[in-house]
């Protein structure tokens, strides 16, 4: 089971070509678009890792490409597995179904604890780190409301309201979404409900073991936690918060966005306070979400077919693949455009652009955001 429906020969991947996934994934300039277009076109991963120096030579790399190497995935994951973990690949039945709807969905997820909970029901709960007691008790109260009524609910493990939304529904099911490694504990405070979040419910990173949390992996984390979820409640931010990051997400992912209203004095009211202007419904109890939840449904992809919009390169010269290359590099700058403008203003055919933007993206020169759009990195 691939985002958007991409598919998978087989119905679940042999060990080896697993070890070649997370090898891929994890190999320099590789994010998850350019993952599964890698999957796409070469078919397994292990031809994907082949393909991937003369791909990054033909984007303009002069230095070789650092592959993650065999041993490396291997020790990565018996160490995963030490730790009673294990890793849960996007061609996997146990791949959460909603969050392989997102364009991005990370190919492999570190887990501990509960995989089975990652498909039911869930709800987001983010919001400020130094929430108020008022807020904290809310969302403690929320959470638990929404537990008690069959909904997982999804944070990011922070101190404030997102300890408070863990320990709330602690006891019904609850997905903590790491912006470090799995194994990381983050922040300090929160170790005993990390243990107990282990114990009893589940937790997701996206990054390799040992990784500390560093500013760039929150908003791939906030990424998780919306595309598990059906919505994103956010309760006390600021106008700057993640949490707003975490909506605009959910948002863009097709999720409802609720929040709670606060006074206006109150700057960590601001952030709600601003989504509801911006059509956010707005939440006083569980019962305003369990009304308006627009749960994510649909038959899962068949995984032994491949996917019917595969894109095949077309056979160009290397002169003519440069020109392609020269040219896009001309359209894109360090504001974001998105593919179906490059391929109607340089007049290119979409398998023309896919693979320039590919060997660009793997040469370091672009970089892929949300929504289809490209940025020029250097």
């Amino acid at each position: 089971m691939f985002p958007h429906g991409r598919q998978c020969k087989e119905a679940s991947l042999e060990e080896k070509e697993k070890i070649a996934w997370l090898r891929l994934i994890r190999t320099e300039n590789v994010g998850p678009i350019t993952f599964y277009q890698l999957i796409d076109n070469f078919g397994t991963a292990q031809k994907a890792i082949e393909a991937l120096p003369t791909l990054s030579r033909n984007g303009g790399r002069l230095k070789n490409l650092t592959l993650y190497s065999e041993t490396a995935a291997i020790a990565e994951m018996e160490a995963l597995h030490a730790l009673g973990g294990k890793m849960v690949f996007a061609a996997d039945a146990l791949y959460p179904l909603s969050l392989a709807a997102t364009e991005d969905a990370p190919p492999v997820l570190s887990v501990l604890g509960n995989a089975k909970l990652l498909n039911l029901p869930t709800i987001g709960v983010v919001g400020a780190r130094n929430a108020s007691l008022n807020g904290r008790k809310f969302a403690e109260k929320l959470s638990r409301d929404l537990g008690a009524a069959g909904q997982m609910v999804s944070s990011g493990l922070a101190r404030g309201i997102d300890a408070a939304a863990h320990a709330g529904a602690l006891h019904t099911g609850t997905i903590a979404a790491v912006a470090g490694g799995v194994d990381v504990i983050y922040p300090p405070e929160n170790t005993a409900l990390y243990h107990q979040i282990k114990s009893e419910g589940c937790i997701v990173a996206e990054s390799p073991l040992g990784v500390e949390p560093l500013a760039r992996h929150f908003p791939k984390r906030n990424r998780i936690i919306s595309g598990l979820s059906s919505g994103v409640v956010v309760i006390e931010a600021t106008l700057k918060s993640g949490s707003l990051i975490t909506a605009r997400m959910a948002a863009e992912q097709g999720r409802d966005v609720y929040a709670i209203p606060g006074h206006p004095f109150d700057p960590r009211a601001a952030g709600p306070n601003k989504l509801i202007q911006d059509g956010a419904i707005l939440v006083q109890e569980a019962n305003d979400i369990l009304e308006n939840i627009n749960a994510f449904t649909g038959a899962k992809p068949a995984l032994h077919e491949t996917h019917q919009t595969r894109w095949e390169p077309e056979d160009l010269s290397e002169a003519d693949a440069e020109t392609i290359r020269d040219l896009i590099l001309q359209n894109i700058s360090m504001m974001p455009v998105t593919v179906d403008e490059l391929v109607r203003n340089c007049h290119l055919t979409i398998p023309a652009v896919q693979m320039a933007l590919l060997e660009l993206e793997l040469a370091g020169r672009i970089q892929r955001l949300p929504a289809n759009r490209i940025v020029l990195i250097n």
